[in-house]
């Protein structure tokens, strides 16, 4: 400064001003819209192959644990590169990376409408898992970049609202795709979103990075995806083989040797992948936890639907993503509102009634009744759709204000890396309790052996049986056999959510009673909260 005072700068030559959160980007807006379409792209793929997923497994000869690893395939990869996607934005420009999730992805829903077979699908998913992993934590990490505080709840709230439109659109536009076309168009459709998408990130969104971040470890990546693969594939093949099957209990202990290597591995660099000490503050991680737990449960519904709704209560495909819209709409409802009220009282009564809400939607549907008509699972459903919007919103936004800028990609990445895990978890559990009531409660005396191996199989397969050999006592039996495999999964849904409000209720920060509250934020950094 005193330097300047005896030389001032020429007028010819000002100083350029240096950017700082008052004055923010303004593109800022434009590029959100960027960010939406990327993410709509995501919320489209996640429902649209949940409604495929029956006529899939009859054209497809699928059973559950295929059906499974279908959906999680996806998930899996997704969960297991976020953490290497982050920091690839942070070092070479997110805008980059972004745009080479889009393509990669596109890749994938290509090689998708190719597939002949269930084994083919679940490649083409991963490879779709693989872009995903860069579109998602980047689209969230250069938030906090382009959006002061006070408008950050907006444009996540923005964010999380794009990525709800895409999955009351996804089951409807897929319903229809099916009933017209092909299982493999619920992947061709993704092509034009994703080059809009492409374009729009080109043309609208800046480019953002920091080149100090750390490396990417290759070790910790080989670490994170096989450590959660054989996690979930235990899981999946438990009930199928038995939880004391020598494969299931060597990739349960697989998982945990790998898990405990990572961790382990993080503890040794000065800079790691897999930063834990972000989990220090109270805020990211309780926020972190809640977010992931209200995944697990969301992700298991989701899964459970399709059948419920094709196979036991008999609608077609486009029927099915009509019926779904409640649970859309309540998540709708409850993404748009949960901003002003978390401003007013604070994220924690937020979440912890998000959760509770999420909770008793679960222990409703767990009442189910084969004849029930769709009134009782129309209510139910928007009560798990306002539940998620009031638990997600907010948690996600309080998480990323919890984050230095500075590790906003890698921070972002951990974030969506437990919480895409949970997805999957929730998945291969809910799944793995399906398949196990099922399996038992099913009456197959005096059919054929492979009449009886294929009703085995999934439900879906049931009815299959059931009208290729005249048998409707094997069509009804199996209708009861998934309610009650349903209703058991959706018990462990409602335990999940309310384990979580506990949490939350519990250890949450609340910070409206401190200073900036009104945007409904934690301000901390990696050290715990007070």
């Amino acid at each position: 400064m005193t330097s300047q005072t005896d030389r001032p700068v020429p007028p010819a030559a000002p100083t350029p001003p240096l950017p700082t959160p008052a004055s923010p980007d303004p593109r800022r807006w434009w590029a959100l819209g960027a960010l939406i379409t990327a993410m709509l792209v995501l919320g489209f793929d996640t429902t649209i192959l949940n409604v495929a997923l029956p006529t899939m497994a009859a054209q497809l000869a699928a059973d559950t644990g295929l059906q499974q690893w279908i959906a999680d395939a996806y998930t899996v990869v997704f969960a297991a590169l976020m953490l290497p996607a982050g920091l690839l934005g942070d070092r070479f420009g997110r805008r980059r990376m972004l745009i080479a999730g889009l393509g990669i992805f596109l890749a994938g829903s290509l090689f998708g409408t190719l597939a002949a077979g269930p084994e083919l699908v679940i490649a083409a998913r991963a490879v779709m898992g693989t872009g995903a992993a860069l579109i998602m934590p980047l689209a969230i990490s250069v938030l906090p970049s382009l959006f002061p505080p006070a408008e950050r709840s907006a444009a996540v709230g923005a964010i999380s609202a794009a990525s709800a439109l895409g999955m009351p659109l996804g089951p409807l536009v897929g319903g229809w795709l099916l009933d017209h076309f092909w299982w493999g168009a619920v992947f061709f459709v993704n092509v034009p979103l994703v080059l809009i998408g492409v374009a729009a990130c080109l043309f609208l969104l800046p480019e953002t990075s920091d080149p100090t971040s750390p490396k990417v470890d290759a070790l910790s990546a080989v670490l994170t995806a096989t450590g959660l693969g054989t996690l979930v594939f235990g899981i999946i093949e438990a009930p199928g083989r038995g939880w004391g099957a020598p494969l299931v209990v060597t990739a349960l202990a697989a998982s945990a040797a790998l898990l405990t290597g990572l961790v382990l591995r993080g503890r040794v660099l000065d800079r790691p992948m897999l930063d834990l000490r972000l989990l220090r503050g109270r805020s990211f991680l309780w926020n972190t936890v809640a977010a992931s737990l209200g995944t697990l449960v969301l992700s298991g519904l989701m899964f459970l639907l399709p059948p419920y709704l094709q196979a036991v209560r008999g609608y077609d495909a486009f029927g099915t993503g009509l019926r779904m819209l409640p649970m859309m709409a309540g998540l709708l409802i409850a993404a748009k509102g949960s901003g002003a009220l978390t401003g007013r009282i604070g994220p924690r009564p937020v979440i912890t009634g998000g959760l509770v809400t999420l909770a008793g939607a679960a222990f409703l549907g767990a009442t189910t009744q084969v004849h029930d008509g769709y009134s009782h699972t129309a209510l139910w459903l928007s009560l798990a759709g306002v539940g998620f919007g009031f638990t997600m919103v907010p948690a996600m936004d309080a998480a990323l204000g919890a984050l230095p800028p500075e590790r906003a990609g890698s921070g972002s990445g951990l974030l969506m890396t437990v919480r895409q895990f949970g997805g999957a978890l929730g998945v291969a559990l809910l799944g793995s309790v399906l398949a196990g009531a099922y399996g038992t409660r099913l009456d197959t005396a005096g059919l054929p052996a492979w009449a009886a191996d294929a009703a085995g199989n999934s439900v879906v397969a049931a009815h299959l049986v059931a009208g290729r050999i005249g048998a409707p006592h094997v069509a009804a039996s199996a209708n009861g056999a998934f309610v009650h495999g349903m209703s058991l999964a959706l018990v462990m849904c409602g335990v999940a959510a309310l384990i979580a409000a506990l949490l939350t209720a519990a250890f949450l920060p609340n910070p409206c009673t401190e200073r900036g509250a009104h945007t409904g934020t934690a301000v901390v950094s990696g050290t715990p909260d007070a």
